[in-house]
């Protein structure tokens, strides 16, 4: 009997551990050497789902394959190793310094890069919604048009069938149910799925053998005079953090004088709140 192997890649990030960081004023990017590491938390759901896949969609005529791959300085291995000891089959690492300070355009123009020459024939690309760093949710729906792949975003659920990928997402308080053939592209919603922990016989497999891959620009044949920095089109003016406006007030009275006070200064802002108008109550 033929075994049919379906490819999943799961796109992951190395994020800093803390949210507040020095910012290079120049480059409008994060010191990420700052801080300690961590796995995105949107990605590691996108990993979850992939690997329930993994499980769920082996069969006697199919096997499926995870491979994790990001894009970072070379300290982004951690998270791959992480992604190894939870369950993925192969990491793939996409560093070089003419990658660094790239957009999510660039981002995804590298990772489009490396899928169609690495891993032409994979079936189903994972995303997280948006990362903690910077939240834009768009290196998912970018990298299915650098793919030229059908997508879907903030998926709750998703399973396969025999030919196609099932996606269940709630858009507007709708829950929908989509259907989709692959490949394709999936962002997973943050809060869908409950991630796994890695056990002591994972970890010890993940730096046991070799299964992380390093790519860098020469492999992926990107011209000489590359230089994500400068070729992204994004351009930072400003980084700030927002402050937050307070102001207290003491009514001071007797019980009735200070309920009038409050919902003559406060009333609109209070029914408004509370979606009824109070002043009919």
């Amino acid at each position: 009997m033929n075994t049919h192997t379906l490819d999943i890649i799961v796109c992951i990030k190395q994020v800093p551990m803390v949210s507040e960081l020095p910012w290079n004023s120049k480059t409008g990017t994060l010191k990420r050497e700052l801080a300690q590491g961590m796995m995105d938390p949107a990605s590691r759901l996108a990993l979850e789902a992939g690997l329930r896949l993994q499980r769920a969609g082996q069969s006697d005529d199919r096997r499926v394959r995870v491979t994790a791959l990001t894009m970072g300085p070379p300290m982004a291995e951690e998270v791959l190793h992480q992604a190894v000891s939870l369950g993925a089959d192969h990491g793939v690492l996409l560093t070089d310094r003419k990658m660094a300070g790239a957009d999510t355009n660039i981002t995804s123009f590298i990772l489009g890069r490396y899928i169609r020459m690495f891993q032409p024939d994979t079936g189903l690309v994972l995303c997280g919604s948006q990362t903690s760093d910077s939240e834009t949710a768009q290196v998912g729906p970018q990298l299915a048009c650098e793919l030229d792949w059908p997508a879907i975003g903030w998926a709750t659920d998703i399973r396969l069938t025999h030919r196609t990928l099932v996606v269940t997402r709630l858009v507007d308080d709708f829950m929908e149910t989509l259907e989709m053939d692959l490949p394709g592209l999936v962002t997973i919603d943050q809060g869908a799925l409950v991630p796994r922990y890695a056990g002591l016989a994972g970890v010890a497999q993940a730096f046991a053998s070799p299964q992380i891959e390093v790519v860098d620009a020469d492999r992926l044949e990107l011209d000489r005079d590359f230089n994500a920095l400068k070729d992204s089109p994004t351009r930072i003016l400003d980084v700030f953090s927002p402050a937050a406006q307070k102001e207290s007030r003491v009514l001071k009275g007797a019980a009735k004088t200070v309920v009038d006070k409050l919902f003559t200064d406060y009333g609109k802002i209070i029914s408004s709140a509370m979606g009824k108008d109070l002043k009919k109550e």
